[in-house]
């Protein structure tokens, strides 16, 4: 997230004095490309692991504060925007002989220890893009890091977008939503990697990292699910886009990019182009009171200067491929930050997506200098967004017009060129083969950590989405911890065992959202064959706004059914025989509690609304049945799947 001193409630005075400092930053940077003060005749790499807590319910667990204060002697550990996630950073690494192995020990290293302090306080690391446990209860201002930084960047983006982030994804199903704040940017976690270029090379290499965007991307998608519904399979790209969109509703008519991009072009010459672009087309969002650093100056008495004001600013610009500047033991270097990688499945496979990366990056640039010339700029963007919607499955537009699959170019001409790039470099030749290897199976399986998922969740069945949900975030955290890559796990297994009565706790964890309902103008006949044709004994009424306005059930109907012939059908409405007023819950309405309004009241269903009356879902008498009788039969049956995996494969389980 960038430098955490922030200014709060800037004035306009502060702004404009942080503005200056921008752009005399920039003029400092150009200098310094001008003069050629960077770093040069070395390749590092480097990474961020973005993840989840959890609680033994496989719910987020927000004691991000708490954890770190156990490991705070641990300076490569901290916080990000949510309470329920960390950030671990990797130490740097020279591009050769075994750096990516001593990467997976370091990651293997750093979970492990997180993992051991989070279980003292009931919690563990989840890897993975999205939760698939996430709710949109969970993601307010109360679960935000207290970080100056976060409420600030808050402020701001609201301010900007002038009210809620509107969220439309539609995939498999579809999500239609508006939040009032920026913790939607929480739900996403990545492994970002980092490749370190000299200023002469950025441009090319810049356009590299853009074009295998998408195959990369393609091979590692690990995001299918939000709130449990079925989108992308990189649904981060959609989310992360919309979480943060700060353009008003004129920026929206106008087309006006939105601050999380591919891009609008490739670039021709050098970083500039990329910062010029941020600060030209985004308004300053955060400021800083530290701004006693002058960049002309410093590089007058022979200093590197740190750029804060402008690193601020690009720091509220998320392009998918980032271009950072740093200084480190004495000596300013430019990177490629790749953003596109989520968190996940496991340390062996986000490791093998890095070098997938790495080796891509290493080569191509010799195969083709110039890829801007010979790959449209807009088929790389929309070979992106394809392989975020789809995968493996997608379908893409390549060097010279050529349409293939994301199979057949990542099998027959990527890892080959990866596999070149690694080994022109020194890597270990193990190494190379366990990595590449790794993405070469997954891509012959077409199995990805989404593809994975979307088929646990069909073979679970029509269970309640909350058990389903923390079925398969439980089979994911087992799967993990053996280390296997995802290719080679067996779908998840739906269970409910003495750790899911959390599952139960809430109606809006279990109600029933596939309704059928009518209007109170409806003919009676309609309502009464549609309770047929459904086989339900209750049919919610509500307005043309989605308002409960009544409830009609078998109980009402049967009267008039008796009166047989006496009974004129074709005049009733709905309305004339419905319960009006009916009692109704929330989504946190306890379980219990709901139990005890339809015992007292001698009731069948629920309707479940919001706090405007909104009809959300129902529940009935045979629901709460079902699920005790389930949850009594797991409790007496015992442990679930995840002890299975375990023991087998010789490794602990998170925490219960």
């Amino acid at each position: 997230m960038g430098d955490q001193s922030v200014a709060t409630s800037a004035s306009e005075t502060q702004m404009r004095a942080f503005t200056r400092a921008v752009l005399d930053d920039l003029r400092g940077l150009e200098k310094m490309i001008q003069q050629d003060l960077f770093e040069r005749g070395v390749r590092r790499i480097g990474a961020e692991q973005e993840m989840f807590l959890v609680d033994v319910s496989r719910q987020p667990a927000p004691v991000a504060m708490e954890l770190l204060e156990r490991l705070k002697d641990d300076k490569r550990i901290t916080t990000e925007l949510a309470r329920f996630n960390l950030e671990a950073n990797l130490t740097p690494q020279v591009f050769g002989d075994r750096c990516l192995r001593r990467m997976e020990d370091e990651l293997e290293e750093l979970l492990t220890r997180i993992d051991h302090e989070a279980a003292g306080i009931g919690a563990s690391s989840a890897l993975t893009g999205i939760l698939p446990t996430l709710r949109l209860a969970h993601l307010h201002l109360d679960n935000m890091t207290p970080n100056p930084r976060y409420f600030e960047l808050n402020r701001a983006a609201t301010g900007l977008a002038g009210g809620n982030f509107n969220i439309v994804i539609k995939g498999l199903d579809e999500i239609d939503i508006s939040h009032d704040n920026v913790m939607l940017e929480s739900a996403n976690t990545s492994f970002q990697v980092h490749f370190q270029v000299a200023p002469h090379e950025f441009a090319m290499l810049y356009n590299i990292a853009q074009a295998i965007s998408a195959p990369l991307l393609a091979a590692a998608v690990n995001s299918p699910l939000l709130f449990g519904q079925r989108l992308w399979n990189e649904t981060r790209v959609a989310l992360f886009q919309r979480s943060v969109d700060a353009r008003s509703a004129a920026h929206k008519l106008r087309a006006a990019p939105p601050r999380v991009s591919f891009g609008n072009a490739w670039i021709k010459e050098s970083i500039l182009e990329i910062y010029k672009d941020d600060i030209s087309r985004f308004r300053i969002m955060l400021s800083t009171d530290s701004l006693d650093e002058d960049p002309n100056k410093v590089l007058a008495d022979g200093g590197l200067p740190e750029f804060r004001a402008l690193r601020m600013h690009t720091s509220t610009v998320w392009r998918w491929n980032r271009a950072c500047y740093g200084v480190s033991e004495g000596k300013a270097h430019l990177r490629i930050e790749n953003r596109i990688l989520p968190s996940g499945p496991t340390v062996l496979d986000e490791v093998a997506n890095a070098a997938f990366f790495f080796g891509m990056m290493a080569q191509l640039a010799d195969v083709y200098p110039r890829i801007h010339e010979v790959l449209s700029f807009d088929d790389a963007k929309n070979n992106f967004y394809a392989a975020a919607r789809h995968g493996l499955q997608a379908q893409f537009t390549w060097i010279g017009q050529k349409t293939i699959t994301a199979r057949d170019l990542i099998v027959g001409e990527l890892l080959p060129a990866a596999r070149e790039g690694l080994r022109t470099h020194g890597i270990d030749k193990a190494d190379i083969d366990r990595y590449l290897g790794v993405i070469e199976a997954r891509v012959e399986s077409q199995q990805t950590g989404s593809s994975w998922a979307l088929k646990s969740l069909a073979k679970m069945g029509q269970a309640p989405i909350d058990v389903r949900m923390r079925s398969l975030t439980s089979a994911m955290q087992a799967q993990q911890k053996t280390g296997e890559p995802v290719h080679t796990w067996p779908l998840a297994e739906l269970h409910r065992t003495r750790d899911w009565f959390p599952s139960y706790r809430t109606l809006g964890q279990f109600m029933s959202t596939e309704l059928f309902t009518v209007r109170a103008s409806d003919p009676v006949e309609l309502a009464a064959q549609v309770m047929d044709w459904q086989e339900t004994r209750n049919v919610p009424v509500e307005d043309d706004n989605g308002k409960l306005v009544g409830l009609l059930t078998i109980r009402a109907l049967l009267p008039l059914v008796a009166r047989g012939k006496s009974v004129n059908f074709q005049e009733l409405t709905v309305q004339d025989v419905m319960m009006r007023n009916p009692l109704k819950a929330h989504a946190d309405t306890p379980t219990l509690a709901a139990l005890e309004m339809m015992r007292e009241h001698n009731i069948g269903c629920l309707p479940v609304v919001d706090s405007e009356d909104r009809l959300l879902g129902t529940v009935t008498v045979y629901d709460l049945l079902e699920i005790a009788e389930k949850v009594l039969e797991d409790f007496l049956r015992g442990e679930g799947d995840e002890a299975v995996i375990a023991r087998k494969s010789g490794r602990g389980v998170p925490r219960e």
